[in-house]
């Protein structure tokens, strides 16, 4: 069976409140086509829109978080223009750099993290106040450390003392650049985030990193190989340590990878199952945490394979209980967590403690969903432990996060009356879920 996504999918087309997840009757075998990563979509939106000139983004994501990309990019005086190419998942996206970022303007991120760490540094190039703020739910997440670099750079923000969103960008036209130190152990979005408007500095940048840990190290070896492929070249004279020369960044056309994280679901219900799920267009080297997957899958018993661009995922004899540190890829932490559930034995999950600070205490709401229906499962100060437990049929509480809702989806897999409590939230990154879920189970005719 082969499962796909609908045409044209708006990013508000997934549904919304309560969803009964469904149960697998039947090991899974199916092939699933998830659509492009955001964690790129959003680094390619910005660097087109600081390019020297119109550049295509092929393949996109269009998801809330996306939307909100463009959105705010659009607000600064960015020209992005949708082409049908006939895709599954939307149109492509010419984007257009202005002759200059406007200001008087609102930026609403959202609950994107990509959308407040990134706008806000490109909001100091524009010609004017730029007012950014975010969904109520998202007003806790860290941005005092981003505040003070951006201050360190030239950047002028009117917090009034928060120290966190909502604040006013009051852009001057350019931003001076220069030597700053930032302590991005609650997000590497904030690395990012100065590393893609730096070549736009006055001066570039030079940035270290001065906290204790550096989470997710590969969504910066993406932010760094994406400004490679526009011509940007970024020195790392030590680790935690980057300079970014002031000069242009190119104008390219990009294809947008598929999201290998948000193919972790999918891959994971292939071993709830005891069944095989395959992802099409796995890309043979790729920046994204969820590149990490297939040997985390293996190490918990799965069989991988690859072969012309398509991982298969297989269920072994039983899903084992690990040590794993996942501090390179947090974001996979909820859907290891969901397959710990099941495990022959304890799993414990290290190097993820900057998960409390992401759209919900993830590592909070993880252990108490699981308890509420019978599981044991206990917080670290860096991670999680989870000891399997027989579980039984209850509410399963989004929190606004998308990852609780698809980690309740495959623990739905195998204990009948799981009831996520909005699966709207997984339009976030990936309004097809549901769908696509679905049609893994054969709950819909294939294509």
């Amino acid at each position: 069976m082969s499962a796909h996504g609908y045409s044209p999918l708006s990013p508000t087309a997934a549904p919304r409140g309560e969803w009964v997840a469904p149960v697998a009757t039947e090991p899974v075998d199916a092939t699933v086509t998830v659509p492009g990563s955001k964690s790129l979509t959003n680094r390619e939106l910005v660097l087109a829109a600081l390019a020297d000139g119109p550049g295509v983004l092929h393949a996109p994501l269009h998801s809330d978080d996306s939307a909100r990309m463009i959105d705010a990019l659009r607000a600064l005086g960015v020209g992005i223009d949708e082409i049908d190419e006939g895709s599954p998942f939307g149109p492509d996206l010419r984007v257009t750099p202005p002759a200059a970022f406007g200001g008087g303007v609102t930026v609403d991120c959202g609950q994107a993290g990509t959308v407040m760490r990134f706008v806000s540094p490109v909001a100091g190039l524009a010609r004017g106040d730029v007012f950014v703020t975010a969904h109520e739910s998202a007003l806790h997440r860290p941005m005092g450390a981003m505040v003070s670099a951006l201050r360190d750079v030239g950047v002028d923000i009117d917090d009034g003392g928060s120290w966190t969103l909502p604040f006013t960008v009051r852009g001057h036209g350019h931003v001076r650049g220069g030597e700053v130190e930032i302590d991005a152990s609650q997000s590497s979005q904030f690395v990012s985030g100065l590393l893609l408007a730096a070549a736009r500095f006055d001066v570039g940048l030079h940035l270290r990193h001065v906290g204790a840990r550096l989470p997710s190290i590969p969504h910066i070896d993406m932010t760094v190989e994406a400004l490679a492929h526009r011509s940007v070249h970024v020195e790392r004279p030590a680790p935690g340590e980057w300079v970014v020369p002031a000069g242009p960044v190119r104008a390219k056309d990009v294809a947008i990878e598929p999201d290998l994280s948000n193919a972790a679901p999918f891959l994971a219900a292939a071993m709830v199952t005891g069944g095989s799920v395959s992802i099409t267009g796995w890309p043979a080297h790729s920046t994204q945490p969820g590149a990490l997957l297939p040997e985390i899958l293996a190490e918990m018993g799965a069989h991988v394979h690859r072969r012309h661009g398509t991982l298969t995922v297989t269920a072994g004899d039983a899903i084992v209980g690990a040590e794993l540190d996942l501090s390179a890829a947090g974001e996979l932490a909820p859907t290891i967590f969901g397959l710990a559930a099941f495990a022959d034995g304890p799993t414990t999950l290290h190097g993820i403690g900057h998960i409390r600070g992401h759209e919900t205490d993830r590592i909070a709401a993880l252990v108490g969903n699981l308890r509420g229906i019978g599981g044991e499962a206990h917080e670290l100060e860096d991670g999680i432990r989870i000891v399997p437990a027989p579980l039984r049929g209850g509410g399963w509480k989004a929190h606004h996060d998308h990852r609780m809702a698809t980690t309740g989806a495959l623990i739905g897999l195998r204990v009948p009356g799981i009831v996520v409590d909005d699966i709207g939230t997984t339009a976030k990154t990936l309004p097809q879920f549901a769908a696509l879920w679905e049609r893994m189970l054969g709950s819909d005719a294939a294509d």
